[in-house]
Order: C-alpha cells, then sequence, then structure tokens
C-alpha cells in the first residue's frame, strides 16, 4: 500500500548533517515528493537555509538602526546583520569555533546579500509560498517546541519579536530552499559512466559511506580542574552504562545532554557521510551494530555517549530499515491542530497506561489506509516518509510511542515496533553512486549559480552614518 506521506523511493544515502530543522520539512503540501537528491549545502556563514526550533529570540532593538547593503531596492540593515550573527552564535555547536567578530559580520552580510539576491530571483521566475503552508510550517515549528500556535506568539511577543515579520521571515527562507533545490539539481548531471567509473575505482564506493549517530554531551568547563574532570567522566560512565543497559536514550539525551542543537532530536545529527563526522565519533563506533551505545569518549567539549542509530555501508551493501505504525489524523478545517494534537495526546496516554493496544487505537481512529493493519506501515527504507516524520521515528527506540507529530497531512502518532539491515540491490547501489557523486558536485555547483546571480543584482554597500 502507498501512504500519502511515504516518497515511494529510497534517498539518496549520504545527507548533510542538520542540526536543525531542516527546510526541507517545511516543503510543498502538494508536492508529496521532497527533492531527492538536495543536500543540505551552505557558504561559510549559512544563510536562511535552516529554520531552528529554538525559540530564545532576540530582544527588542536598542541601538539605531541604518542601511547597511542595497540590493535591487531592497535594504539590509544592520539590525538585520546583528540578529543573524546572535542567532549563529547561540545555536552553534559545543566546542565549535567561529571566526572573529569582524569576519563573522562580514560574512554574514554576504549570505545575506546572496539570499535577498535569490528571493529577487525567485519571484522573478514566478516562485511563490502559498498561506497555507506558511501556515503549517508555523504549526510545526510551535508543535517541536510543545506549544500550542497562540501560546508562540505571546512568547514571540514578550520577547519583543514582531509576529508578521516571523511569518514573512519564514516564508522567503521556505521560499529559498525551493528555489535552490530546483535550479541547483538541474544543473547537476550523473551519467551511467559517472557511476560506472565510481563503483568501480572510486574508494569511497569501498567503504561505509553513511551513519546516523546520536550522543549525549557532558561538558567540561575550559578552566575545570583534575577533581571537576573525574566527577564528570565518572557521570558520563554512569549515563553510559544506563544507556547500554537499555535505558530510553531520548530520556536520558533530555536529562543529562549540554548539547541544544541535538537535544530535541534524541541527541541525533542525522544521515551524514563519515568524511563530515569527527573522526573520534567514526572510531567510537566502527565495532558496533545498530543500536549499541559505544564507551565514552572524550572531546575538547567534554565526554560524549554515542549511539548507532542507523548505518548505510557500500562495502557490505546494506542499509537501515524501520518499521513503524502510526495512527494519523488528517488535516480538516473544521478541527484545529491543537485540537489534533491534543486528541493524539489523549490516546497516547490511554496506551501507555495499558488502557488500550496500539493496533486498537489506530483501528478505531487512524484516517489513514493502514488502519485496518492496526496502523502498521511495514518495512519502510531511508528517506520513504517526509522529514518530519522519519526524523520522529528514527528518534524512537523499539516499543516506543513519539508524542504527537504534525505533518503536511495532518498529525501522527507514531509507534517503531523494530529495526533491521537489509543488503542493497544493484539498482540501490546505483542510487547511492548517484547520490555520492551528487553531493560531492553539489557545493561547487551552488557556488557558481549564486555568483553568477549576484553578479547580474544590483547590489550597493553603504557605510556606517
Amino acid at each position: 500500500m502507498t501512504h500519502p506521506f511515504r516518497k515511494p523511493r529510497l534517498r539518496p544515502l549520504v545527507q548533510g548533517l542538520c542540526l536543525s530543522l531542516l527546510l526541507t520539512s517545511l516543503t510543498s503540501a502538494q508536492a508529496q515528493l521532497r527533492n531527492p537528491d538536495a543536500p543540505s549545502v551552505v557558504p561559510r556563514i549559512p544563510g536562511a537555509r535552516q529554520l531552528s526550533t529554538d525559540l530564545k529570540l532576540p530582544g527588542k532593538p536598542t541601538t539605531a538602526d541604518y542601511i547597511v547593503a542595497v540590493v535591487d531596492q531592497e535594504p539590509i540593515t544592520h539590525l538585520d546583520v546583528d540578529k543573524r550573527v546572535a542567532r549563529i552564535q547561540e545555536t552553534a555547536p559545543a566546542g565549535s569555533r567561529l571566526p572573529p567578530p569582524d569576519e563573522l559580520r562580514r560574512q554574514v552580510l554576504d549570505a545575506l546579500i546572496d539570499e535577498k539576491v535569490q528571493i529577487s530571483h525567485a519571484r522573478t521566475v514566478g516562485l511563490n509560498v502559498p498561506d497555507a503552508e506558511v501556515d503549517a510550517a508555523i504549526e510545526n515549528i510551535a508543535a517541536q517546541n510543545k506549544l500550542s500556535l497562540r501560546e508562540m506568539q505571546r512568547r514571540m511577543e514578550a520577547d519583543g519579536l514582531d509576529y508578521p515579520r516571523y511569518r514573512a521571515s519564514l516564508r522567503e527562507q521556505i521560499l529559498l530552499q525551493r528555489l535552490r533545490d530546483r535550479e541547483v539539481n538541474a544543473r547537476i548531471q550523473i551519467s551511467d559512466s559517472d557511476i560506472d567509473a565510481f563503483l568501480a575505482t572510486d574508494p569511497a564506493a569501498q567503504t561505509e559511506v553513511a551513519l546516523n549517530l546520536a550522543h549525549i554531551l557532558i561538558p567540561v568547563p575550559e578552566q575545570a580542574t583534575p577533581a571537576q574532570i573525574e566527577a564528570l567522566a565518572a557521570k558520563a560512565r554512569q549515563v553510559q552504562e544506563q544507556a547500554r543497559s537499555g535505558g530510553n536514550f531520548n530520556q536520558l539525551v533530555r536529562t543529562h545532554s549540554a548539547d541544544t542543537q541535538t537535544k530535541e532530536q534524541g541527541g541525533a545529527f542525522g544521515m551524514m557521510p563519515v568524511s563530515r563526522l569527527p573522526d573520534l565519533f567514526v572510531s567510537a563506533v566502527r565495532d558496533l551494530k545498530v543500536g549499541e551505545v559505544a564507551p565514552v569518549v572524550r572531546s575538547n567539549a567534554g565526554f560524549h555517549i554515542i549511539k548507532l542509530v542507523e548505518r548505510e555501508n557500500s562495502a557490505e551493501a546494506s542499509y537501515t530499515q524501520q518499521r513503524s505504525r502510526h495512527i494519523l489524523l488528517r488535516a480538516n478545517p473544521k478541527e484545529s491542530t491543537q485540537a489534533q494534537v491534543a486528541r493524539l495526546a489523549e490516546i497516547r496516554r490511554e496506551i501507555v497506561s495499558g488502557g488500550a493496544g496500539f493496533a486498537q487505537m489506530a483501528r478505531q481512529h487512524s484516517q489513514d489506509g493502514s488502519a485496518a493493519n492496526g496502523g502498521d506501515l511495514g518495512w519502510a527504507s531511508p528517506g520513504q516518509f517526509v522529514p518530519e516524520f522519519e526524523r520522529a521515528l528514527t528518534a524512537l527506540q523499539a516499543g516506543e510511542i513519539s508524542q504527537p507529530i504534525v505533518s503536511r497531512f495532518g498529525v501522527h502518532l507514531i509507534q517503531l515496533i523494530e529495526r533491521r539491515e537489509v543488503k542493497l540491490t544493484d539498482a540501490q547501489k546505483r542510487e547511492a553512486a548517484r547520490a555520492v557523486l551528487r553531493e560531492r558536485r553539489f557545493e561547487s555547483t551552488y557556488e557558481d549559480w549564486a555568483r553568477e546571480l549576484r553578479a547580474a543584482a544590483w547590489v550597493e554597500m553603504r557605510d556606517a552614518p
């Protein structure tokens, strides 16, 4: 059975790192397939290519504003740069090193100019984002933060954030992602001979290419004493033993991890090539099976407890499949998303308390075609579900039930039944090779495309008053 939220093909086996909510989760409700070959690639300092679910928003401006650049008659202000710099500094992964302040501001301004140029181009070619899609995106962000839409609006107002401006900014971010996916990927051509050569000669075709790791970070302060370090190491060993013995990893992340970027995703980084992961992490999980937890490792940021969530392996030609079931309440103008979330939360409480079984409640309440089978979706390969559904599923342990999850199709309650590793078919091996080659070419292709657009635009730089 094909479900409306399932994508009927294997996704590329290599994906970019996602430490916050990717805009690919906000793509058109009318487009049931995400662009299958669009890795997340950004300039040195990213433009609005990601939307964080963190609602620690900047307060009301306290300094005078002025224009620092004009792009095709659209201004970029000093405060625009300030806010983007603040967001980057607040959401930088623990232990990361940002450029010096002046260089950071220069790179941020450069990225904002690129965004303005690309937004102008998107409007010229007729791309747009419907109001309904923006509404769905905001509701999804509110749900990720465990807030109702009204609670989210009140929090924004209290923090001095103008809600209509936030909404307009979100619309632009979705528009940018759609434009980049469409125009950059159209420039990348991978031939059958390219794939043949890759499979025959490239070392990447003979080695493990992608992992999804989850971690718990126990930070160590820079000036920590030996006694403090030993106490933190003991805490890390204790948490690792709980995780290794079958403790709920998601709960351990929420309780102990200091990595705010991955905390809401159960500590998971998402599927990414080993070349983009720290060697320390790759070495720690090399001999693990999917679902196992590595011994504690130490980095400059602190101690890490690392779990291998998924593995996609070209050498062994294997990848991880997941079997799940769900209850879906479809988007309905007669019932708000908040009401549907509340309904599914109550159903979840009844299941968890033992008052009813998941399959029983799916048959009774689900509005999906899988309801007759107790919500069972069968075995699914990576990328067969829309991103918001798959992120929630990947964060679960076997038998665990998610909180209500908002997608473009409605609200879901998801249960992971089990995981397994399966062999790739020859066609899937070629698809994996195509994805690797496409990702290798994406960044340079994106840079060329962005440079061409900027060269054709009118950009005026202005000095501070």
